[in-house]
């Protein structure tokens, strides 16, 4: 069985692939922007003095952590839809992918939070810093910088999941490939080209990454240290 290539039948349907590339940024843009906000209040909430606070936000990140992303979404837009709460299919993504990548940010976060030494604590309070000095600066922004690696990861798995919003129907490049192989009966083309342009994004979310790294960190900069 010879198999003959034919990516010339893709060529008409370059705006859709580029129109899906983009929906997929955007999506990714905004879920991260407002998971990351959500995730670092998440992870000052579990290091309450509150235990209702604590259990609440526990709950949250166990049940998101352990439930598959896919059937978080189809809570949200088929789910929430069954008692009246309709929502466009943008939004529901956007809205499972922030609450997805919220929980996950959390426990990161959270992770660099109890590495901070009690001593620094202590010390910043010896010095007369306010509650929120310490949790900006002694706090929250060390911990940020030591597990910014495993953020960035985190992020761009959630634009890999974009993916998965395609089931309900959502235009990000996957959801825009299925309907372009369904057109033109070029599967193989198809995927392999969308394939490519995930490839490109997450390359190019790495070098963005990579630049607000270089802004907000400066001591590692100055330093050489591997962000």
């Amino acid at each position: 069985m010879h198999y003959q290539f034919d990516f010339e039948a893709l060529l008409p349907y370059w705006q859709s692939f580029l129109q899906g590339a983009v929906t997929t940024i955007e999506m990714t843009v905004v879920a991260v922007a407002i998971g990351l906000v959500i995730g670092v209040l998440c992870a000052i909430a579990r290091r309450s003095a509150y235990p209702w606070l604590r259990l609440a936000v526990g709950i949250y990140i166990e049940i998101v952590r352990n439930t598959p992303f896919i059937v978080q979404i189809f809570f949200i837009f088929f789910g929430l839809s069954s008692i009246g709460l309709t929502m466009p299919v943008f939004f529901a993504s956007v809205f499972a992918m922030v609450i997805n990548v919220g929980a996950y940010t959390a426990e990161i976060v959270r992770a660099g939070m109890e590495a901070v030494h009690p001593g620094q604590i202590e010390a910043a309070e010896a010095l007369g810093l306010s509650r929120f000095q310490i949790y900006r600066d002694i706090i929250l922004m060390p911990s940020i910088e030591r597990v910014y690696p495993a953020l960035t990861s985190q992020f761009i798995l959630m634009m890999l999941s974009t993916s998965i919003t395609s089931q309900i129907s959502a235009e990000d490049l996957t959801g825009v490939a299925n309907n372009i192989q369904s057109y033109t009966f070029r599967s193989f083309e198809t995927y392999i080209v969308i394939a490519a342009i995930y490839l490109v994004i997450t390359y190019l979310l790495r070098f963005g990454f990579h630049a607000i790294a270089l802004a907000i960190f400066p001591r590692r900069r100055k330093l050489g240290t591997p962000l």
